[in-house]
């Protein structure tokens, strides 16, 4: 079935959902339960009311904040300024969820590429600051053991592993998360223990190992979720950055019962320093994030909530709307990181044949390596590498257990076509040393 066919079939099946019946609740933490709105949040909406004179909460005076505008230059030649009225909203207090700017385009978006019709969205402080929020929903004392990938992104298990809840490895291949692994561990799972209730999956361009999984694989692991009652924390950075012009649907789009709880991040694809990213999902489960950063960030960076905001205006005036000049930044950015992956390829072929192996990544921006002759990769990377100005990302710094790993993670995102060949010649010489 030709893609665009198959993206819109999709879409009409995503008309046909329903409400959920999930008992959510279920899945929370005794914590996350015990959430409360804040009662100086929840004045913030009340402030757009006509007529409603303030003496609620603790704002800061407008004419004493020191900018006056704040003009910015695309690299396409055209300008936007944040000023008035749209600036001191930026520099004030904001919604939590997000400003309305920014809001307003997110739901489009996702409207538009997932069909996220039933789901909340919440802006966050990048997508990693939702995940830490997401993983505060389902951990704590006596919560039940949580579904990851083997090996998986270690700046979630920075979060996961201090909690104490046990993490189950779900193994991986060049395919990425293997569904019938997955289903093996809950079929044989043993009832005199609690059954995970959470799967935390990086399913395009994955960190640490490039792969993807295909439509095929996630309706397969998507079907697996429903049958064991499994809420699925889609994690999804490199979802843009697939290489070839096709996107494979997101778990998101096949969500028929509000089961998938989607990270975006804009770090990988219009700035890492601004911070701002989202999450999308179940209503019950985003109000739960939406309060946790009540209590913690209140909101976003309303600057950088502007500026995201005012580019996606601008594309809205140069393309037919700002969802169409978003992809199209998307795919020059998906093109861009294409070519350095191809770059980094023909270097290995010509140097790292036979020394290591590799699955081709479709997307993102790494390549999860297989040193032969090496059983435990990380001396050897914090040593002989670094000693030969080469850094590279050994593979137990991503294996749940901390195991030790023949694999290393290489980025061929921010090198130059030059670095990387003299990186892994370095890199290979290395290879034949302990041979």
């Amino acid at each position: 079935m030709a893609p665009l066919l198959l993206r819109a079939n999709i879409k009409r099946l995503l008309r046909r959902r329903r409400l959920s019946t999930i008992d959510y609740d279920s899945f929370l933490s005794a914590r996350s339960l015990r959430r409360r709105p804040s009662a100086i949040r929840a004045l913030q909406p009340l402030l757009a009311e006509p007529g409603m004179i303030s003496l609620g909460g603790g704002m800061p005076h407008a004419s004493t904040f020191p900018f006056e505008s704040l003009t910015v230059r695309l690299k396409s030649g055209k300008s936007f300024a944040v000023d008035g009225a749209a600036l001191e909203a930026a520099l004030q207090y904001g919604p939590t969820r997000g400003s309305p700017g920014l809001s307003a385009h997110l739901e489009a978006l996702q409207r538009s590429e997932h069909g996220a019709a039933n789901s909340m969205i919440c802006a966050t402080t990048g997508s990693q600051d939702a995940l830490a929020k997401a993983f505060d929903l389902f951990t704590g004392e006596g919560q039940p053991p949580v579904l990851v990938e083997s090996p998986t992104y270690s700046g979630s298990l920075a979060y996961l592993q201090p909690t104490g809840v046990p993490l189950v490895g779900v193994p991986t291949d060049g395919g990425g998360l293997d569904p019938q692994a997955l289903d093996a561990i809950l079929r044989h799972w043993d009832d005199d223990g609690p059954r995970p209730r959470v799967l935390y999956t990086i399913p395009v361009g994955g960190n640490p190992t490039g792969a993807s999984l295909s439509l095929e694989r996630k309706r397969e692991i998507y079907g697996i979720a429903r049958e064991f009652d499994l809420i699925l924390l889609e994690d999804d950075p490199y979802y843009w950055m697939q290489f070839g012009g096709e996107r494979t649907p997101s778990f998101l789009s096949l969500d028929a019962d509000q089961r998938v709880l989607r990270f975006d991040s804009f770090s990988k694809l219009l700035s890492s320093g601004i911070r701002v990213g989202f999450c999308t999902g179940p209503p019950r489960l985003v109000e739960r994030i939406e309060l946790h950063a009540q209590a913690s960030v209140l909101h976003g960076s309303g600057v950088s909530q502007a500026l995201v905001s005012g580019l996606f205006d601008a594309w809205a005036e140069e393309y037919p709307s700002a969802v169409a000049g978003f992809e199209a930044h998307c795919a020059a950015v998906a093109s861009f990181y294409e070519t350095r992956r191809d770059v980094f390829l023909r270097a290995a072929e010509a140097h790292l044949t036979g020394l290591a192996d590799w699955t081709v990544p479709t997307a993102g921006m790494f390549v999860w390596l297989r040193l032969r002759g090496v059983d435990d990769a990380d001396a050897f990377v914090k040593s002989k590498c670094r000693d030969a100005k080469v850094l590279l990302v050994p593979g137990q710094s991503f294996d749940p257990h901390d195991a030790p790993s023949p694999y290393v993670r290489a980025a061929f995102s921010t090198a130059s076509h030059e670095d990387i060949e003299v990186a892994v010649e370095r890199f290979a010489g290395l290879l034949r040393e302990v041979a």
